[in-house]
This record gives structure tokens, sequence and C-alpha cells, in this order.
């Protein structure tokens, strides 16, 4: 009896227990509300097809095939869309001569520019840029003076510290020149929040398209790419972009025949200890000159110095036989040519006898035009004397320039000294010459003194000499020109045919 007593009085607790822990009442107010609702299918559930689940964007863990695939993989710039972008496509399309070129030329630089822009996180269509602005040549120039595969104006240049001296012009070197590109577009980017935009002011100037975008403000209009007013160059600059961009992504619908481009480097930096002239390189690579220049097209002239370019760029097999033949060179000096500061102004006769060159050889070497003198200051290139062991400093390899001023042709004339008698100084002050200069044509000393009347030897520019018989009427015989009295102390100027007295000597002086 007592055992149902207990049983009974277990079954009341159970149930009990049930009903307490059971679903709240409608007067009960949870404390937290629920972190969900969750959402049904009207329809009845079908499973997931093949292709369905194919079409999801998950990025592939397959290494890029060649360099094309890995740019497109890259593409992170809004397309733009319109007639001027279709006008563009169908104008590079129906030149494959024209994108052949381009796009072999471009195998040298293209793996570089996509890893520097990879390691930026920039979008990779501005790896294409170079086709817009010089069709990949590193030694293209505008009309404008821009150079490079980026077309850098100098003052750019400038400022994003690519040198431009004498010796080399970093606009046109693959490194710093790429650098300096992807440097500027970031700042525009983010100055403007729009590629688009940072286009047009790499191709515009960022004060001509804030201009712009300010106008359009004020008149309550669109501040987008298509909606600014602006010419039509840059309005063509982001069309051909997206034209050059469409047709790598898809070069079977343009029937373009884009060349293979290994996913891998082209070329190495090998770092410069020494001044060495650019064929030995060259040879102790196994290159041509020509492709040496074309990987290093900053040179201007016919030596590295390494002081200003401690590194060159090598193709990447080539790279370790130019090392191992260096460490192996014993012949002779690395660098045949030097740098020779003028240390006055000089004719280019003087200078080559100076350097013990040509003066072809000098002309040709250091690009100096005919009918002009050498400033002082200016860096020459000169060949190197075989016991010269000191390489060019830092100083003239990054800041070495070359100045010119005209030639002004002189002929030998007489003057007569003033009544009162005057003195070389004198003489030398009215015709704005050096009082050396007038000593060593009369050769007298630099304080002495002509007496009055005295016939003086010069050597003056032609124009003085034509503008001094300008005066003179037309009446009245050339031979009697010289009784005509300069403005300033009465002394007569009188012209004579006579060549130099002294051979040699240079009778070219500059302005």
């Amino acid at each position: 009896m007592r055992f149902l007593h207990l049983l009974m009085l277990a079954s009341l607790l159970w149930l009990t227990g049930c009903a307490t822990t059971g679903t709240p009442s409608e007067t009960t107010t949870p404390t937290e509300p629920a972190a969900h609702t969750p959402l049904y299918p009207s329809g009845p559930l079908s499973p997931i097809a093949t292709g369905a689940a194919g079409s999801m964007a998950v990025a592939g863990i397959d290494a890029p095939s060649d360099l094309w695939d890995r740019i497109r993989r890259g593409f992170a710039m809004p397309d733009l869309l319109g007639e001027q972008v279709a006008d563009r496509e169908q104008w590079y399309a129906s030149r494959p001569d024209y994108m052949q070129r381009m796009t072999e030329r471009s195998r040298k630089y293209l793996f570089h520019i996509v890893e520097e822009l990879e390691r930026r996180g920039m979008p990779t269509e501005l790896a294409l840029l170079p086709y817009i602005e010089s069709a990949f040549n590193p030694q293209a120039v505008s009309s404008a003076k821009a150079a490079g595969m980026w077309q850098f104006m100098p003052a750019t240049g400038t400022y994003f510290d690519l040198k431009q001296n004498a010796f080399r012009d970093d606009r046109r070197d693959v490194l710093a020149s790429t650098r300096a590109a992807l440097d500027y577009l970031q700042k525009l980017y983010g100055m403007f929040g729009d590629w688009h935009l940072a286009l047009a002011a790499y191709n515009w100037g960022e004060g001509s398209v804030a201009r712009a975008i300010a106008k359009n403000e004020k008149q309550g209009l669109g501040t987008t790419y298509p909606e600014l007013n602006m010419p039509a160059e840059t309005r063509m600059y982001v069309p051909k972009l997206q034209a050059v961009k469409n047709i790598v992504a898809n070069p079977e619908r343009f029937g373009a025949d884009l060349p293979l481009i290994e996913n891998h480097p082209y070329f190495q930096s090998v770092e410069i200890t020494r001044d060495i002239d650019v064929s030995l390189v060259a040879s102790l690579a196994g290159i041509r000159e020509e492709d040496f220049r074309a990987l290093n097209p900053s040179l201007h002239r016919p030596v590295i110095l390494a002081a200003g370019m401690p590194q060159i760029l090598l193709p990447w097999d080539n790279a370790q036989v130019f090392r191992r033949n260096l460490q192996a060179h014993s012949e002779g000096q690395y660098a045949s040519w030097t740098v020779w500061s003028v240390p006055t102004n000089m004719s280019v006769s003087a200078a080559a006898q100076r350097a013990g060159m040509s003066e072809a050889d000098l002309r040709q070497i250091n690009g100096i035009p005919p009918r002009m003198m050498i400033k002082a200051g200016s860096a020459l290139m000169v060949p190197r004397a075989a016991t010269t062991r000191q390489d060019v400093s830092s100083h003239l390899a990054d800041n070495g320039q070359i100045a010119f001023t005209p030639e002004v042709v002189t002929r030998r004339t007489t003057v007569r000294a003033g009544k009162r008698g005057e003195t070389v100084a004198s003489i030398a002050k009215r015709y704005k010459v050096s009082a050396a200069d007038v000593a060593d044509w009369n050769d007298v000393k630099t304080s002495s003194r002509f007496k009055a009347g005295e016939a003086v030897v010069m050597y003056l520019p032609v124009r003085l000499a034509s503008t001094s018989l300008a005066r003179t009427s037309s009446k009245q015989p050339a031979a009697k020109a010289g009784s005509r009295k300069a403005a300033k102390g009465g002394t007569a100027v009188r012209t004579a045919t006579a060549a130099p007295r002294a051979a040699g000597k240079t009778r070219v002086r500059s302005r």
C-alpha cells in the first residue's frame, strides 16, 4: 500500500514539472529578442544543378596561365560604355599589325608593372596605360616634350624625383618611371576618389580636372568623367584605355592575336659598383647593345656612371652570365670615358683640343649643336686616360648638365685712341671685351696706355662692325668709314678683312 502511495506522488511531481517547462503564456515577455527570423521558400525544394553551382563567384586557386590571364584577374575599375569606346575598339581591332608591335614591345616591361600594381593593390587595367601613352616605347617624346613609356613632362618628372641630366633621363627608366607613374596615379585617385577622374587628371592635369568639377558643381551638374567638359584628347583618353582593356579581356571577340607573355620576370636588376662602358656590359652579358639599351633606355652616353646609376637591368638568363664574366674580367679598365667639368666658356674646337679628341667626336658624343659654344661648368663626356683610377663623383653623375651659348663671329678691326690717349682698360670697357684680350691682341700689358690717335687692334662682333658701317652715308666711299666718330670718346672704328694675326687663336666669343 505504501509503495502505491509513493508511486502516485512521483507521478504527480513529474506532471507538474512538464507543465512549468512548456511554452510561455501570451502574457510572458521574453528577456532577449530572437537572433533572426528564418525564411522558408514558398514552393517545393529542388536540388542545386551543376551549372548553378559553377556560376558562383569563387576564386580559382590555379596560377594564371600567362600574364594576360593574370592581368584579367586583376581588373577592378568600373567599365566605361558608349560610342567613343566602340569607336576605339574598332580602331585598334582594324590595325592588327599595330597591336602586334605594341604588345611585342611590352613583353619586356609588362611583368614588372603588373607586379608593382598588385603590390600596391591597384587595378591591373593600369598596366595597359602605356599602350595609350607611348605604345610602350620608352624612347617616345611628345610634341610637348613629354618622354618615356609613361610620358612625363620635365617639371612633373622633377617633382617625382626623376633625374634629367647630361647622362641619363629617368623619365625613360623602366623602374624609376613606373614607380613615379604609380605614385602619381595613387595621388590622383586619393584626390578624386574615382579612377576615371584620376586618369583624366593624369592626361589633363589635376588642376584642370578640379576646376571642371567645381564648374559643374556650381551649375548643379554631375561630376563624373562623362559629364565634365574637357579637351578632345582627354575626352578620348579613358575610352582608349577601355577599348584596349576590352580587347585584352576578350581577344577572340575582336579577332586579336595577343602574343604569349609568360607569367615570369623578363629582367633582373644587377648592381654596378664601377663606371663601366655600355659596350663592355653588353659583351660580358652576351647580348646585343641595342637589347641592353631597350632595358636601360634612360642612358644618354656610352658609359654607365655607377654613382648615379648603381643598378642596371639585364635579361633574366643573362644577368648571371654578366656577373660571372665581370668577376673574371681583368683586361684594362671598365670605363673608357669620364666626365670633364669645363672651366670656362669654350669653343667646341678648343674643348676638343683640351680633351684630346676630334671636334666631330666631341659634338657627337655630347650632342653639341652647330654654332654653339660650351658654357663654363658644363659636364662633358671625354676619353678616360689609362692612368685614371677615380670614377665620376655622385654630384656630377646626378647633377651634370651641358649648357650652350651662341657663337658670335668676330672680325679684325682697328680703332683709334682718343685725342688724349686711352688705356687698355678704357678701350676694353668701351667695346665690352676683356682688358686681357685687348692687351693680347696688341702685344702690350693690361696696364699699358695708347697714344692719342694710335691704332688699336680689336676683334669685334660682326654685328657691331656692321652697325658702325651702316651709320656711314651711302654716298660716302667705304674707305672713309674710319672718319666716323664713335658715340663715346670720339674713338674711330675701321674694319679690315685681314685674318687674325696669330694662327690658331680663337676669334669666336660668347654673348
